[in-house]
């Protein structure tokens, strides 16, 4: 069971863990730890995240996945499928489930700053209670329950490098995953150019396309609002 190897660690020992490299998808990742996954079904995307998940919590890091509230019982029989002892990983906080209407649209409503805000409180106060790094992983799907302007979303992206792209210190890896059935091909090339890891058929890659935040924020401010929309 994947919590009995933390269990058998003091905290302290865990600090230890700090500078080992962070894998997923059978690569390792740097200070560039923030990616976007595209997957076409849930049993493509938990294929790729369960072993990055699993890999952490062995390690005893902090996992925050942030999930639609309505697959929730669904995302947690996949974990314990994988031989996480649930139980014992939220009650130790070692896992943290959040709903996106809490993290990203607190009443309905997304405030670019204030989810940036909530998600650095939550690596910080993880960083207080002993654990050596947070692993994050996030379902994009709330951009369209808030039918956001696509410039919303993209900004929001970008601007997250910012905070996710750090020199110096522990890498905290967040993982961006967007269902390729839901978003359409326009929304998709512009989030891969927000990103400097990507996912793509399952394989792990630096992404060409990467645009930095500061040249893609600039392009932003020319482009005309459109509203985000479902495929199909």
């Amino acid at each position: 069971m994947v919590l009995d190897k933390y269990e058998a660690i003091s905290r302290s020992e865990s600090h230890t863990e700090t500078n080992r490299p962070i894998r997923l998808d059978g690569s390792t990742l740097d200070h560039r730890a923030h990616v976007c996954a595209f997957f076409n079904t849930p049993d493509e995307a938990y294929q790729v995240l369960l072993p990055f998940i699993e890999e952490g919590l062995e390690l005893g890091q902090k996992s925050v996945h942030t999930i639609d509230p309505r697959l929730r019982v669904d995302h947690c029989e996949r974990l314990a499928s994988a031989g996480i002892r649930l139980d014992a990983a939220l009650q130790n906080d070692q896992l943290e489930l959040l709903d996106w209407s809490s993290t990203h649209l607190p009443e309905g409503k997304f405030d670019l700053h204030k989810t940036l805000s909530k998600y650095r409180d939550i690596r910080e106060n993880a960083t207080q209670k002993g654990f050596p790094l947070t692993r994050f992983v996030t379902d994009m799907g709330w951009a369209l329950e808030a039918e956001l302007e696509a410039n919303a979303l993209l900004e929001y992206e970008s601007t997250a490098n910012y905070q996710w792209m750090q020199h110096g210190g522990p890498v905290h890896p967040v993982v961006c995953t967007y269902d390729l059935r839901l978003f359409t091909a326009d929304i998709i090339v512009d989030v891969m150019r927000t990103h400097p890891m990507v996912i793509i058929g399952g394989v792990l890659r630096e992404n060409p396309f990467f645009v930095p935040p500061g040249e893609f924020l600039e392009q932003l401010r020319n482009r005309k609002p459109t509203r985000l929309k479902k495929a199909g």
